[in-house]
């Protein structure tokens, strides 16, 4: 079986495309993905260094470049693969964390199952005390032995009631400064004294939760890199989550994307109603959405690692301003039928869906407010893109060698 005949990529000239090719030609030879079951399909991928190929042999990857990740998502779908779950998004984030600072015990404990969907993550960034600072953060974890004993809060934790575990970012040396005194963990979510709470959201659902850990003990096995260097780690989720949000990952979805929903709404309104206006508006809308998907195949193709960079944040800003606008221009054609048809009755949900339009435009219109939030504020966005794409002078930091200890704190 010939997976990608007219692809370019995959050319003799390219021994890496080439040996992707053939990986994805023997795993299908022996595995068809329609009659087997997902999770077994998907460790016999893993086990084939087709999970992420950019990974070193073992750990799911063959050592390759990262855009040759689309050689296998395309021959996937072309076999009949089911796409994957929803509910395991967050491996887009723990995954590379783990395989960039984690040990060879951590990685080879958590890389398979998570990829396979046995193991589900979610992410304990945030606090009520230390949200846009997020070095500032409070959740203490003090050494007990061969285990860490945990107490604190953290807020805003996309799924946390579906994951078997968590990527939780703790401090662990209150006497250094901020960003030294941090270690990350991945948390058992069912250990005791781990408690999640739902926050319900405007869309009805209650997709976000607050977690309380309370004297919970995490064996230093689940630690991912070295005691104090849980910032460096936690750049590497963060940057894998901007790059997920704002769509870098190297694909080429229809032409003119998230507008397409807007074009949709065009071409079933009442001629008599399209006026010359909106119709300029909904190309800017396009063009805008156009320039996006282009801009991000670019960074896409030119990544030299696994882990995108700081100018990531590019996209994932125009992202979360472009769905903003996008569908608020969706309900203005709408007009008063943008009024109905949608269930705001409390549910918890299953999935994740990130664009909102997997429910419908009256949904996409109020999820994607969190697009500007989540995985970095707009304006945290903003400070990222000058200081350290454009290399405009940073803002006074009076506490970046202060003992964390002695930071004021509301």
């Amino acid at each position: 079986m010939t997976v990608l005949e007219d692809s370019t990529v995959a050319s003799s000239l390219d021994p890496d495309a080439q040996r992707v090719t053939d990986a994805v030609e023997a795993l299908l030879a022996e595995h068809d993905p329609t009659t087997m079951d997902d999770r077994e399909f998907r460790g016999a991928r893993f086990d084939a260094g087709l999970a992420w190929v950019h990974f070193a042999e073992g750990d799911g990857g063959l050592g390759v470049r990262p855009e040759l990740n689309k050689i296998v998502e395309s021959a996937m779908r072309t076999a009949g693969a089911k796409p994957t779950d929803p509910s395991t998004f967050f491996m887009h984030l723990a995954g590379p964390t783990i395989a960039t600072h984690g040990s060879a015990e951590v990685k080879a404990r958590f890389l398979r199952p998570m990829f396979t969907g046995e193991e589900k993550w979610c992410q304990l960034f945030s606090e009520p005390g230390a949200g846009s600072d997020f070095a500032g953060l409070g959740t203490k974890a003090e050494r007990d032995g061969e285990e860490w004993i945990v107490n604190g809060q953290k807020v805003w934790n996309t799924l946390a009631h579906l994951a078997d575990y968590g990527m939780l970012v703790t401090r662990t040396d209150p006497d250094a400064p901020k960003h030294k005194g941090m270690t990350y963990f991945a948390l058992d979510m069912k250990a005791d004294g781990v408690e999640v709470r739902p926050l319900r959201q405007i869309t009805g659902e209650a997709e976000f939760n607050e977690v309380y850990m309370t004297d919970v003990r995490v064996p230093d096995s689940c630690r991912v890199g070295d005691v104090g260097e849980g910032w460096r780690a936690s750049l590497t989720t963060l940057m894998n989550e901007r790059n997920a949000i704002g769509g870098g990952g190297g694909g080429a979805p229809k032409r003119g994307a998230a507008a397409n929903d807007a074009v949709e709404v065009w071409n079933a309104m009442d001629p008599s109603k399209q006026s010359a206006a909106d119709k300029d508006t909904l190309m800017k809308w396009w063009v805008q959405a156009e320039v996006g998907r282009l801009t991000n195949m670019r960074a896409a193709q030119n990544a030299k690692s696994g882990n995108p960079g700081p100018e990531m944040s590019i996209a994932k800003l125009a992202y979360s301003e472009l769905n903003k606008g996008l569908y608020e221009f969706c309900m203005n054609l709408l007009g008063a039928d943008a009024l109905i048809d949608f269930d705001y009755t409390y549910r918890r949900p299953e999935d994740l869906d990130v664009s909102g339009t997997a429910h419908g435009l009256r949904y996409a219109f109020l999820r994607v407010r969190a697009n500007s939030i989540e995985g970095g504020t707009s304006e945290i966005m903003r400070n990222i893109l000058g200081e350290q794409v454009l290399g405009l002078p940073g803002e006074p930091r009076v506490d970046k060698n202060v003992a964390w200890k002695e930071v004021p704190r509301n």
